[in-house]
């Protein structure tokens, strides 16, 4: 007769983790599978259906297949004989069970088929020991287990159990104490259902993604370069008496000495300021007032512009420095022509400082 408390409680145990949401049990390295079922004997063996309870430790070879070292006992009556106390039949089992797995690892519902070999000591009983020793057993069937979570899942199975019997009692004789042929060898069946409780390591954890690392920063940039100092030369107050330099006039000084008398002192600060900024390039402009012809100024302009490029490169400056040599004549005043002061202005010569190379 079956003990229902004990099937009972081990059913109510599997389904604690029922509201667990499903992974993968199988993660754990290792495992211990405890199970409880019932045992339907082969006809021939002339004992009632059995408790049986078992014990596995398992290994997970791969994520689709599993070994169990199990150990299990079933204790039966014989058939008719009513309730005795104590043991009438006696099987204890050991053996190493392979357990394929259909599905993937993460999925809850896996099914799975099993094969496995061991050994079987039976005893009988009649007050005393009457028969004992160990016999040769293999196992096939299959099953379904339910990943309740990580660690622990649910297996129920149906498997046949071969047993060649040569030492229980009621295996070698009948009734009437005839040796029986072939009573030797049973099949049992064995209905199960049990759990998984993983141990152990987990399976890999899923790789974090790669992060990308921040790019380098940007190379500092070279500190510029400080503009270089530009190179005033300021030629106001250099300017020309009416009507001078006239065509036969080389010499700049007399040209000059009205109404500026500061004029050359002027020049020669030019003289010094290129003389020192040799990379410095200027073009000399000529320039005169309103009164005359147009033709007449602009040769006066360029006659002024020529005089003071004369004094320049006679008194030490460079002529590469001097890039041209222009006249423009009465087109660009700096003041008004209406008046004696702003035609003075007006009478001038300009430096045009290009660029230093």
């Amino acid at each position: 007769m079956i003990k229902h408390k004990a099937l009972s409680a081990l059913i109510a145990v599997a389904m604690l983790g029922g509201g667990v949401s499903a992974a993968h049990a199988q993660d754990g390295s290792w495992y211990l599978a405890p199970r409880i079922g019932v045992v339907f004997p082969d006809s021939n063996r002339g004992t009632d259906s059995s408790l049986y309870t078992g014990l596995g430790i398992g290994w997970w070879v791969s994520p689709n297949f599993a070994v169990d070292a199990e150990w299990a006992l079933n204790d039966a009556d014989f058939e008719d004989n009513g309730f005795r106390a104590g043991r009438e039949w006696e099987s204890v089992s050991l053996g190493v069970t392979g357990r394929w797995f259909f599905g993937d690892q993460g999925s809850a519902w896996r099914p799975y088929i099993l094969g496995g070999l061991g050994t079987v000591r039976h005893a009988a009983y009649s007050g005393t020991v009457q028969e004992s020793g160990w016999d040769p057993m293999a196992t096939v069937g299959g099953g379904v287990q339910y990943n309740f979570n990580e660690r622990v899942a649910l297996r129920a199975e149906l498997a046949a159990r071969y047993d060649h019997d040569n030492n229980s009692l009621r295996g070698q004789v009948d009734d009437y104490g005839i040796q029986a042929e072939n009573h030797n060898h049973f099949v049992d069946g064995i209905a199960s259902v049990g759990l998984t409780i993983g141990f152990g390591g987990s399976a890999p954890a899923e790789p974090e993604p790669a992060v990308t690392p921040p790019p380098p920063p940007p190379p500092e940039a070279a500190p510029e370069e400080p503009a270089p100092t530009p190179v005033v030369i300021d030629l106001r107050g250099v300017n020309f008496k009416f009507d001078r330099p006239r065509s036969n006039e080389k010499d700049i000084t007399p040209s000059l000495q009205e109404p500026t008398a500061d004029s050359i002192a002027i020049l020669d600060q030019a003289v010094d300021v290129l003389t020192r900024n040799p990379n410095v390039r200027v073009e000399l402009d000529g320039h005169t007032d309103s009164i005359g012809t147009d033709a007449y100024n602009q040769g006066l302009s360029e006659r002024r512009a020529q005089i003071v490029y004369d004094y320049l490169t006679s008194h030490g400056v460079s002529a590469s420095q001097i890039t041209g040599v222009k006249g423009f004549g009465e087109s660009r005043p700096i003041d008004t022509n209406d008046t004696k002061e702003g035609r003075a202005r007006n009478r001038r010569t300009e430096l045009a400082v290009e660029g230093q190379q």
